[in-house]
């Protein structure tokens, strides 16, 4: 079955009914007491089901079983993910509570993973891993005072060395078990008996950061030989009454010592474990455990092996126990094939629009909470906690992958929107506390009204829009969620040009207006009429641009109204047109970066005067033409699976006008490359990067054909198939075309095979360039040629890959009545450094696209704002910014060879209106003080020569001191108490 989800965070709600058939054992005498026996085959069964949060169904739907002519489904019959737990628990008497929790305490009943789902491992953000795995945990740990230490990822569609470090040994995990990995490599593994490896996720932390990882043999199914027990399942039960027909104790205790000898011939040592479960089962829990409880009764009566009720975390401890070296896995499981033309390498793109939409309220989110601490935290009043937990659900396997169904996608987003309203008056809330008293402590009464404008993407922000003919001015408050010091440029739209701005002190800021594109006022004025059934009210006719200096952890504001500007402040941009074949080489760039453009139109040429960087390339775009299934392999291309049939150019040489715009700020170009495709080039004079902005959409589907559209970025580099993708927004890993460092691999797919997931980025380089590129969301990436980049924007396809969504991946906006494929909107950053020289800004700027400045407005009637409120805040010590490759979620640091020793933070000028009372370490999800968990985790032996390694790690805090040392791509959690506030907390 192709996408599922949830986790197993109550797997062992199942031994509830397994205890009670051990109970009845006066009525049914079967003997299941069984441990583990030294010097046998020990099978260990584990009863589990998998019930997603979301994929043919809604979660709603798959919890209280509605909508069953999609899936028959009912997981409030079953229980399993702890989003899926909640719902149950919310619904239980006092006495079923203290029974489970009774179980629990036991240790019959174990809960593990504890995320509020699943997540997904290629096209999730290690800071959203982070989040949701948290709620989790605290959930857990409030309610029942247990910290899980299995990770279970059944069944995300490969599997990322963040998950491995991050998110397994940082959280205390002893071992996570999965399942999908590329066949070759699975069949590679079960030859050298290496499937169960110990995982060294991180090369910065090494040996410190390995954690056992179980590979299934196959699936997370019960083993072959028909297994399969619910109650409308067709596998033979176990006949035991030899006064009935059809008897098989002995064919069943064959079959079952059959599966687990040939188990054992591909796993080491003398455990083997048993998936006994899939998707949704245990709906009717008795057919499965009556049939298990026989089964361990007759294998342990016929000796041959022994059987076994176990957990993860049973088998886990017996492997360990064995006390032997295992085979060393570094890197990641990725990408992911299923068979030689099935690449699971289309989903790190699928639904654009919502995987943007996520990383939106993700950054959002961030900034939030923030706020919500500074103005302190009421259950009663609004809380973030809505948008966490849409966030979180959010993160399943079946969700920001775009796997699932389409109306449970809208449910996604449904929920991001709800979230993000309650989220929203928060924030609006918080900044008007803190722009009217400047106190981290005290609100007055609240009169300020800030409004936020979620759809500048597509050029909709009603309070920008006013009329500011009359006196009135708008106010522009900027907030920095970021602890260092933010210079950036704004762009809101606005409908006059008679504007001028000015800053907190009132000097007069420099700005300038660019005319908005007409299609981005054609996406703007359908997509808010689809959005919010209605047309625009006002219509802008430009883009104001200016600079912003924002102090870290805080804000700034500025004003803006009608006037006269003065010459040397304010500039309306200049425009030039040409058809592209008229036209001569042509410059754009105010500052030390330049582009220039050759007589055809095309992009040809980078320059920076700074790091004395030159190089030709090239912008493409070309699509794939989606694979349809009819060939001898019915394989299709879809929702999951990218598998291209042939490749088509998109030709723009001497055919695409440029229309520039030249300012003091910042210099464009716009080109429309086809009538689907519409490109914005944009150069700051401030800044060393180019911004591309693309419309792309509706991609045509007319032909008969789904198209999958790529851009690419084409340079003369000698870069040995060499390319580097981000993991989860952390780590790059190094990718070489065609190649896996662990098995050989043989090639059927070499375009989708070589595609990675990209969250943060993808850099070449060839010695004495880097050429980087980061990305505003999970999008697909790869090098198919030397000194080449391409990106996977848009997919539009027609049929389904048939891994189990069954539904093709076309998405459509409806308006009027009328609907048509899907438009996206979004942005890439280029960059080209000397070699060595591009870490710092993959991480720095990476962070700021993260956590972008959070705009907010508010009108003013007269000229007494300053008066009347704070203009300029900060959290921290005005004198005081965190390192530049320090970020706050946590606390982490990034990886520079000029930043990658220790790098401090004072807690004390972070907090400088607060007392520190107390601090304490904590694992990364907050569930247990970190000295506590380093000590109990277990650590494993493996193969080969201990490795020579410098491991740079952070030191204790003194309490006196307050300053907390981090190592390079070190997280760090710390629970922090606040007098006079006790329990006030940063995490």
């Amino acid at each position: 079955m192709g996408a599922s989800a949830a986790r197993l965070a109550a797997l062992l709600l199942l031994l509830l009914a397994a205890a009670a058939a051990v109970g009845e054992c006066v009525y049914i005498p079967y003997n299941t007491s069984a441990g583990v026996v030294g010097g046998k085959l020990n099978v260990h069964v584990v009863p589990h089901t998998h019930d997603d949060v979301g994929w043919l169904k809604t979660v709603d739907q798959y919890y209280v079983g509605s909508n069953n002519s999609i899936q028959g489904a009912c997981v409030q019959n079953v229980l399993d993910s702890l989003a899926f737990f909640q719902r149950w628990w919310r619904q239980q008497s006092d006495m079923i509570k203290d029974i489970v929790k009774g179980l629990i305490s036991t240790g019959r009943l174990e809960l593990i993973n504890g995320g509020m789902c699943m997540h997904d491992e290629a096209t999730v953000h290690y800071i959203d891993m982070i989040d949701q795995t948290t709620l989790g945990h605290r959930f857990i740990k409030e309610e029942f005072g247990q910290i899980p230490r299995i990770g279970w990822q059944i069944d995300p569609f490969g599997h990322s060395a963040v998950q491995a470090y991050l998110l397994g040994t940082e959280v205390g995990f002893d071992a996570f078990y999965f399942f999908r990995i590329d066949y070759q490599d699975r069949d590679t593994r079960k030859g050298t008996k290496e499937l169960e490896v110990v995982w060294r996720g991180s090369k910065t932390f090494g040996s410190s950061a390995d954690i056992f990882a179980g590979i299934f043999p196959k699936n997370y199914e019960p083993p072959p030989g028909q297994f399969y027990f619910e109650v409308d399942d067709t596998s033979p039960i176990v006949q035991d009454d030899p006064l009935l027909f059809d008897y098989n104790v002995e064919q069943r205790v064959d079959d079952f010592v059959a599966a687990a000898i040939a188990q054992a011939n591909i796993t080491r040592t003398n455990h083997v474990m048993f998936t006994m479960g899939t998707d949704f089962k245990y709906q009717y829990a008795e057919s499965w455990f009556r049939q298990m409880d026989k089964l361990i009764h007759y294998v342990n009566k016929d000796g041959r092996v022994n059987a076994l009720y176990s957990t993860p975390s049973i088998y886990t401890d017996a492997k360990h126990a064995e006390n032997v070296p295992w085979p060393l896995k570094t890197n990641d499981f990725f990408p992911y094939a299923d068979n030689p033309n099935a690449y699971w390498t289309g989903y790190f793109t699928s639904r654009p629009a919502l995987k943007r939409y996520v990383r939106v309220m993700s950054g959002y989110y961030l900034a939030a909470r923030q706020l919500e601490f500074f103005k302190g935290r009421s259950n009663s009043d609004l809380t973030t906690d809505s948008l966490a937990d849409a966030l979180a659900l959010a993160q399943h396997h079946d969700a920001v992958t775009g796997t699932e169904k389409q109306h449970v996608a809208n449910d996604y987003a449904k929920r991001l929107s709800i979230g993000y309203t309650q989220a929203e008056k928060l924030v609006s809330s918080s900044l008007s506390c803190l722009s009217q008293s400047g106190s981290k402590s005290h609100c007055p009464s609240q009169t300020t009204n800030f409004e936020q404008c979620p759809l500048l993407n597509i050029t909709y922000c009603p309070p920008s829009e006013m009329d500011l003919s009359q006196g009135k001015s708008l106010v522009v408050l900027v907030y920095n969620s970021l602890g260092w010091k933010r210079e950036d440029v704004l762009r809101i739209p606005v409908i006059s040009d008679s504007i001028v701005v000015h800053d907190s002190e009132g000097r007069e800021v420099e700005s300038q207006l660019l005319p908005i594109a007409n299609a981005s006022l054609y996406m703007r004025e359908k997509h808010v009429k689809a959005y919010l059934g209605m047309l625009p009210a006002a219509k802008p006719k430009f883009w104001l641009a200016f600079p912003v200096s924002v102090p870290p952890l805080g804000f700034n504001t500025y004003f803006i109204s009608s006037g006269k500007k003065s010459a040397s402040v304010s500039l309306m941009s200049t425009l030039h047109s040409s058809q592209g074949s008229e036209n001569s080489n042509m410059q754009i760039g105010q500052g030390q970066l330049k582009l220039q453009y050759n007589a055809a139109g095309a992009l040809s040429l980078y320059s920076n005067s700074k790091t004395q960087v030159e190089a030709n390339f090239e912008q493409k775009y070309k699509y794939y033409i989606g694979q349809d299934g009819n060939g001898s392999d019915p394989q299709a291309s879809g929702a999951y699976i990218f598998r291209p049939n042939g490749t088509v150019p998109i030709k723009t040489d001497g055919q695409v006008p440029l229309t520039v715009l030249r300012g003091s700020i910042l210099d464009e170009v716009h080109q429309q490359i086809n009538p689907w495709i519409y490109q914005i080039n944009r150069v700051y004079k401030g800044k060393d990067y180019v911004e591309t902005e693309f419309i792309v959409g509706p991609i045509p589907v007319d032909d008969g054909n789904g198209k999958e559209l790529s851009t690419e970025v084409v340079t003369n580099m000698a870069t040995n198939k060499t390319f580097y993708t981000d993991s989860s927004g952390r780590d790059f890993i190094k990718r070489i075309r065609d190649y896996r460092s662990e098995w050989k691999i043989e090639v059927h797919q070499p375009i989708a095979g070589n595609y990675y997931p990209v969250n943060l980025g993808i850099y070449v380089e060839d010695g004495s360039r880097e050429l980087s590129i980061l990305v505003d969301r999970s999008v697909g990436g790869a090098s198919i040629k030397d000194g080449q980049i391409e990106l996977m924007l848009h997919r539009r396809l027609l049929h389904d890959d048939g891994r189990g969504v069954a539904e093709a991946l076309n998405e459509t906006t409806c308006f009027d009545n009328q609907c048509e494929g899907l438009v996206i909107q979004g942005k890439y950053y280029l960059k080209i450094d000397p070699q060595g020289e591009g870490a710092r800004w993959r991480r720095t700027f990476g962070q700021e696209i993260y956590s972008p400045l959070l705009i907010a407005f508010a009108e003013q009637d007269g000229g007494n704002w300053v008066n009347s409120h704070v203009t300029k805040f900060s959290a921290m010590d005005p004198a005081y910014s965190l390192p530049d490759n320090v970020a706050l979620l946590t606390l982490q640091a990034g990886e520079h060879k000029d930043l990658s020793a220790l790098a401090s933070v004072d807690l004390k000028r972070v907090f400088p209106d607060k007392k520190i009372v107390k601090i304490v370490e904590t694992s990364l999800s907050a569930n247990q003080e970190r000295s506590a968990m380093e000590k109990k985790r277990l650590k494993w032996k493996v193969e080969g020569p201990p490795a020579d390694e410098k491991i740079v790690r952070g030191g204790p805090v003194d309490p006196s001191k307050l300053v907390v040392d981090l190592g390079p791509m070190e997280i760090r959690t710390f629970l922090i108490n606040f007098a006079p506030q006790s329990g006030k907390q940063l995490m």
